[in-house]
């Protein structure tokens, strides 16, 4: 019998011991999974798996591609391996450094790939691979087994038992699912994938984020300022290019409305960083392309950044009130009748002005806002310049700033807000304490709170969960499942640096799997 150690095998070294057990005649059976936590459930699946045949490979997702949401796996991939290797029936393990399985597929060539009974239902399967997987299997004279035995859920255990997820979002969960009933993910995810039938307009600023990335190394001698070695300098597309890039998986048609400087280069990157959404921005020499260039500390290897400090190019005020903004209104009268949804990225960067804004509130069928303060605009770009809305996100600063109350609740500030607006349903996020959304005339409140403090970046967050709640607002879905989608969204973009990647539906509908397991 192989000691444990000796049983964790590389991919690339499996293919000879894969030879060595063919002309051996033995008949080799694949298991994978992330195996955050073993259980009986595993030990069954195991055992059903190994009757199978001879030789039992079990595959183990690498942490970094597990997408089940902030903090798992709870184990790191050392222990969920020797977990594994310590099994007496258990012959390999091996380590899974990818998305999907297909590569240890095609290193182990399975006779039988062995899946929980619980796949044999392709609706199951959250991230879509379950077919590809059997090609591949197939691809090498292979065949699927699905194991019997009771399904057990390593997620639900370390949601109840291991305080994986904080009390209140459990709390939150487990109301859920008193009021929706068990299948409440089920009908979550059925409301997104409705999504797929709606032509969305994105009309907003866009914003190039670029990031230095920066080491200190002390003060200088002659003034005292800081000084620092740069690494490296990375941009990312965000303002209203991040919130269509955002949708661009969730709705049949996606659409972004700007304008730009003609700066060199710029239009080519928006070009690259936008797949999956159309186009349809305005070139104008006269337009100054608002650019935010933060200088982070950084250190990559803990994930760990702090803004040191910003410097921003944006267009000057006077300049904003004197510019011919005609092409833009015509675009704005023909486009935006043809959607079912306009989304509106207000950044306060000089493309929205007055008459752009009457436009918006005159066509507009479904009508999503989102008035943004920020240290370039602060008091002057404020969400009640607008008179109406179907739907809203403020932040708490945001919510307060309209009315100048302080001092005052957040509740009953957004309920003003809301009948100010005419507005359907409104929200107001509260950073570490989570969002608040309401919808008065059905007497809908929910406070949903934040999913994770393991925080990388804030950047972005806002227009992630601005995104996700719009659609989910057009959509009529109650207020308490709403506010969810939305957060598990924003919970997801905290964890990447920038605008460097945007929220995927396989990691929104995997993350909101493992917060409802409970």
């Amino acid at each position: 019998m192989r000691k444990p150690e000796n049983k964790i095998v590389s991919r690339e070294d499996f293919p000879k011991i894969r030879e060595k057990l063919k002309k051996e005649g033995k008949k080799i059976v694949l298991c994978h999974g992330v195996f955050d936590l073993v259980h009986q459930g595993h030990l069954e699946h195991f055992a059903d798996a190994k009757k199978q045949g001879d030789i039992l490979v079990v595959s183990v997702t690498a942490a970094k591609y597990v997408n089940k949401g902030p903090g798992r796996p709870y184990f790191n991939d050392a222990e969920r391996l020797n977990f594994i290797a310590n099994l007496e029936i258990v012959d390999y393990v091996l380590l899974s450094e990818a998305v999907t399985v297909h590569d240890i597929v095609r290193a182990v060539q399975p006779d039988i790939y062995a899946k929980g009974k619980e796949y044999a239902v392709a609706k199951n399967d959250l991230t879509g691979n379950i077919g590809s997987e059997e090609a591949i299997v197939r691809e090498y004279g292979g065949e699927v087994y699905y194991t019997e035995g009771k399904v057990f859920s390593s997620t639900k255990l370390l949601n109840n038992f291991f305080s994986a997820l904080p009390e209140n979002v459990v709390d939150y969960a487990n109301k859920l699912k008193k009021k929706y009933g068990d299948d409440v993910l089920s009908q979550i995810r059925d409301n997104i994938e409705a999504f797929k039938k709606k032509k969305v307009l994105v009309v907003g600023d866009v914003i190039f984020d670029e990031y230095s990335f920066v080491n200190i190394q002390g003060v200088t001698m002659k003034d005292g300022s800081l000084s620092t070695f740069f690494e490296e300098k990375e941009r990312y597309a965000g303002g209203s290019l991040a919130i269509a890039r955002h949708l661009s998986e969730f709705v049949g048609k996606v659409t972004l409305c700007s304008m730009i400087g003609t700066e060199p280069g710029y239009m080519d990157f928006i070009k690259e960083s936008m797949d999956g959404v159309h186009l349809d921005i305005i070139e104008d020499e006269e337009f100054v392309t608002p650019v935010k260039h933060r200088y982070v500390k950084s250190n990559k290897q803990r994930q760990e950044y702090d803004k040191l400090f910003s410097v921003n190019t944006l267009m000057r005020r006077h300049d904003i009130r004197h510019h011919d903004y005609s092409i833009f209104y015509d675009k704005l009268k023909k486009m935006i009748p043809k959607y079912d949804v306009v989304i509106i990225g207000d950044f306060g960067h000089g493309l929205i002005d007055q008459r752009a804004r009457d436009i918006i509130q005159e066509k507009s069928k479904f009508l999503a806002l989102n008035v943004q303060t920020n240290s370039a605009n602060m008091g002057m770009n404020l969400i009640t310049k607008y008179d109406r809305a179907d739907a809203f996100v403020v932040d708490e600063r945001e919510l307060k700033m309209a009315f100048g109350q302080h001092l005052a609740g957040k509740d009953k500030l957004l309920e003003k807000l809301i009948k100010q607006m005419s507005t359907n349903v409104g929200w107001v996020t509260v950073g570490a304490m989570g969002a608040i959304g309401m919808r008065p005339s059905a007497k809908q409140k929910a406070l949903c709170p934040a999913l994770t403090l393991e925080v990388t970046d804030t950047v972005g967050a806002g227009d992630a969960f601005f995104a996700l709640a719009s659609m989910c607002a057009e959509a009529d879905i109650p207020v308490d499942m709403a506010t969810l989608v939305a957060n598990v969204a924003a919970a997801l973009k905290t964890n990447v640096i920038g605008n460097k990647d945007y929220v995927h539906k396989v990691d929104l509908l995997k993350f909101l799997s493992t917060i409802l397991n409970v």
